[in-house]
């Protein structure tokens, strides 16, 4: 169904290469995962199966791409909507209607689909994506992670017999990414779709995928997962796991993880649990303390925060948790003074962000939005770096330092002249991260900051947040990203409704919950574990 022959892409003549002569085939009705480090080129082979590289990302391919019998060459995207639904890692970006229910409908519009055939078909997207009490919505109210389903539910109205997912799980909830994936699993195996797609979480996806594309300095190699993840660079913890206790091939669910554990919990069980903080070196931040009484907030006649009571001492990391609509950042707005309340007060340092000029309150609390986007109005990332050095006062060249910190890869020669529309989700996520911690806030809020990074970037990331904490900053990070919050979070507050429903500390409020239990802790049962460093930790300890 999709063929890739010898294909190589280069953007700009001065650039290396994107792929280099990558040669990848996936049958019909075949579920195809793609991994591989951030920036690597896994969102431009999807692009190049999809058609829209180079007819609208404009660029070089060399090689032929294939799709159902259709060379993308001479097909462009439009002479392939009947037959390839491609949904990209910002569905935002795509919308063209007000509501729900219209935006599912379009696409079938387009291709002048029958009145009684286009409702059945947006009745069952709706049903399959959970989307049929939100009909009505308007796109623009909703949460990132129910954008992220009604673009699937899009492409899938219109019969596409194959779908391209850029990160279809990044922005939802657990229970939600499970829903998505499903229902992919099902269209995969009942109506024979073929699905190629991106996937930074692999502990969400690994365990459907037919076949592993692995993806890295533009190169390619796909085979059979449990024996790629012998050799991949980016792995789940369950992986992780399997290598630290010598299992091989490595099992990549947690079902056959549990089936060969015996042995590793009966030699952990005397060990105590731990989770090892070494704070990379940072600058240290300002001390905080953070006191949020009361807070509420009302969006039209919803009200979508109710009196939320929260306390953040400094040095300490707080993950924010629960599913997409819960009010995870309307509570982070709200704290950053950024939305208006109905009441409740926020305490930081002493003042109220709310109350201070903008100038005042980015050197109070720095909130990293999910869209990043909205932080970034420069043409270059250097002159990015350039223009936040200059707004926070800092010493030129702090900004690129600590983007560097972040995303090694972004803040080299070759790529700081990029636009930051020309970057990938994650990258654009980490350039602004960089400008927003540059200030030295004493609050730093994160909203799904781990979306579109690696493992290997993640855990740069969970090693900074806790430099900072460790230096006195109060930190709070919403996110759906169960493995980020069981590495990073000393204590986890989980919301559902606009409510506070859960506080404690991280291992506490994880492992008591079904939904935001970390593999680790699912394989290693009843015993108390969340990480794989923590468990490498006590069987170094033990040898």
């Amino acid at each position: 169904m999709i063929l890739l022959d010898q294909v190589s892409v280069r953007y700009r003549r001065s650039e290396p290469l994107v792929l280099r002569n990558v040669d990848l085939t996936v049958g019909e009705g075949e579920l195809a995962v793609v991994a591989g480090p951030t920036g690597t080129g896994k969102s431009t082979l999807l692009g190049c199966v999809a058609g829209l590289v180079p007819h609208f990302t404009g660029g070089v391919v060399h090689g032929r791409v294939v799709v159902g019998g259709r060379d993308t060459r001479t097909h462009r995207p439009g002479d392939l909507a009947d037959l390839i639904g491609y949904v990209g890692q910002d569905p935002a970006a795509g919308f063209v209607t007000d509501t729900v229910e219209d935006e599912v409908a379009y696409g079938l519009e387009c291709l002048g689909t029958a009145q009684p055939v286009m409702r059945r078909r947006v009745e069952d997207a709706l049903d399959l994506l959970s989307l049929a009490a939100l009909r009505s919505r308007r796109l623009r109210g909703l949460s990132g992670g129910e954008r992220q389903r009604v673009a699937i539910a899009a492409v899938l109205a219109t019969g596409s017999r194959v779908l391209v997912l850029d990160e279809p799980t990044s922005a939802l909830d657990p229970g939600g990414a499970e829903d998505v994936l499903a229902a992919v699993h099902r269209l995969v195996h009942d109506l024979g779709v073929t699905v190629l797609m991106t996937e930074h979480r692999l502990e969400r996806a690994l365990q459907f995928a037919d076949q592993l594309v692995l993806v890295e300095d533009g190169r390619v190699l796909a085979g059979e997962p449990s024996l790629l993840m012998e050799v991949s660079a980016v792995r789940p913890p369950v992986v992780e796991l399997a290598r630290l206790a010598g299992w091989s091939p490595p099992p990549v669910t947690v079902r056959d993880a549990r089936r060969r554990a015996d042995r590793l919990r009966h030699d952990l069980a005397a060990a105590p649990p731990s989770s090892p903080r070494e704070p990379a070196p940072g600058p240290p931040p300002a001390p905080g303390r953070v006191r949020i009484r009361g807070l509420t907030v009302r969006r039209g006649r919803r009200q979508v925060l109710h009196d939320a009571d929260l306390d953040i001492p400094a040095g300490v990391v707080v993950a924010l948790m629960g599913r997409n609509g819960a009010g995870k950042s309307t509570l982070l707005s709200a704290s950053a003074g950024l939305v208006a309340r109905e009441g409740g007060v926020v305490d930081v340092d002493g003042a109220d962000p709310a109350d201070l000029p903008a100038q005042q309150a980015i050197r109070l609390v720095g909130l990293v939005p999910d869209d990043p986007r909205l932080l970034l109005r420069a043409s270059s990332v250097a002159d990015e770096c350039v223009g936040a050095d200059d707004d926070t006062g800092v010493t030129p060249g702090a900004t690129r330092r600590m983007l560097a910190r972040i995303a090694p890869g972004l803040a080299g020669a070759h790529r700081v002249n990029h636009h930051p529309d020309d970057l990938s989700e994650g990258e654009r996520l980490t350039l602004a991260m960089a400008v927003i911690l540059t200030a030295g806030p004493s609050l730093l809020l994160l909203d799904e900051p781990t979306r579109g990074l690696d493992y290997a970037a993640k855990s740069r990331l969970s090693a900074m947040l806790r430099s900072f904490a460790a230096s006195g900053l109060a930190v709070v990070v919403a996110t759906h990203d169960v493995e980020f919050v069981a590495d990073v979070a000393d204590r986890v507050v989980t919301m559902a409704g606009g409510r506070i429903v859960a506080e404690g500390p991280a291992a506490d409020v994880l492992l008591s919950s079904y939904v935001h239990t970390p593999q680790v802790a699912k394989v290693l049962r009843p015993h108390r574990w969340l990480t794989v460093g923590a468990v490498a930790s006590a069987m170094k300890g033990e040898g």
